[in-house]
């Protein structure tokens, strides 16, 4: 499966990717965004890698892995997340990582996010995505506000940090 947008490609999980998700998902400094708490085996992310080439579906499983490719570039720089998939209700949480700070405010994180609410409303008959951001997360904040994502609300004091809690802001964008 491949989705094409302006500037980004979203694929489905390769075997060969294994060690780039192993990577990102032990890096500390992304902990505080995905909710990680402790470091991942490389034998933990080649069976998650194994569940996604076995037919991980977002049917089956509730969620969806996509890596985030630049064509033109041929590099992987990201991964974009659905999760807590509800098929009564259509609809589902997003997550989204540009992983290298040199990728980041290029238009890579808006496309891939645009071309996955498409997917969803054409491909999957989705009627809403919704997320979690850190209110200090000012990046993925603007981010979600530019491309619609309406804020229905504040968890506070939601987020444990060495510097204390911070609120978490719960975005919404229905699809029709």
């Amino acid at each position: 499966m491949t989705l094409e947008g302006e500037l980004i490609r979203l694929r489905a999980v390769e075997p060969e990717d294994a060690e780039l998700i192993h990577t990102w998902e032990n890096d500390p400094d992304v902990w505080a965004v995905s909710g990680t708490t402790e470091p991942f085996s490389h034998e933990q992310i080649r069976q998650f890698v194994e569940r996604q080439l076995q037919g991980g579906d977002l049917f089956r499983t509730g969620q969806l892995r996509l890596m985030i490719e630049v064509p033109e570039r041929s590099r992987t720089i990201g991964t974009l997340d659905l999760f807590e998939y509800d098929p009564l209700h259509g609809r589902a949480g997003l997550g989204i990582l540009i992983y290298d700070a040199e990728q980041r405010g290029r238009g890579y994180a808006a496309d891939a996010v645009e071309t996955l609410c498409r997917y969803a409303r054409e491909g999957l008959r989705m009627h809403q995505l919704w997320c979690n951001v850190g209110a200090d997360n000012t990046a993925s904040l603007g981010l979600f506000r530019k491309l619609g994502f309406r804020e229905v609300g504040t968890k506070r004091d939601w987020l444990w940090t060495p510097d204390g809690y911070r609120d978490e802001i719960l975005f919404q964008k229905i699809l029709d």
